[in-house]
């Protein structure tokens, strides 16, 4: 046998793409459903954010979802005794939830981070902030998107 597909094999393959295609089945796997509370559930190992010292500065209504300006703050001293050691960013309507991570050691000074995200429609953005004493503070806003940005 050959290790090589001949003439025939790839135009059986085609084929069977373009029936599959015709037939409404994806040739491709689907799209996970949005993956918030996991992504919540594995940075936070199940522990519950409280509200608070955590701020979101970002736009009530973003024009284009696929620039939205965003800043992240959280109160800390930052010492070596008290810091803010991580952030993360998730969005509960992106075919994902993560956004962004960033991370912060006493030497950062402060625990503040600005980007840009995408965002697909409209809905909340969620930051959670993680101390190096193992505590949790989380804040959300809700952005309205007039034009998608992950494809709409």
């Amino acid at each position: 046998m050959s290790a090589f597909m001949t003439r025939r094999q790839a135009l059986m393959a085609g084929a069977a793409a373009v029936a599959a295609a015709t037939l409404g089945q994806s040739t491709t796997p689907a799209l996970a459903a949005n993956n918030i509370d996991e992504m919540t559930k594995a940075f936070t190992g199940g522990a519950k954010p409280e509200a608070g010292k955590v701020k979101l500065d970002l736009p009530e209504i973003a024009e284009n979802g696929n620039t939205v300006p965003i800043t992240v703050s959280v109160e800390s001293p930052m010492t070596d005794k008290d810091y803010v050691s991580d952030v993360i960013i998730l969005a509960d309507g992106n075919p994902n939830a993560g956004i962004a991570t960033f991370h912060f050691t006493p030497a950062s000074g402060v625990a503040e981070a600005n980007t840009r995200i995408r965002l697909a429609n409209t809905q909340n953005v969620v930051a959670i902030a993680k101390t190096n004493a193992g505590k949790f503070y989380t804040a959300s806003k809700e952005v309205k998107v007039t034009i998608g940005g992950c494809g709409g």
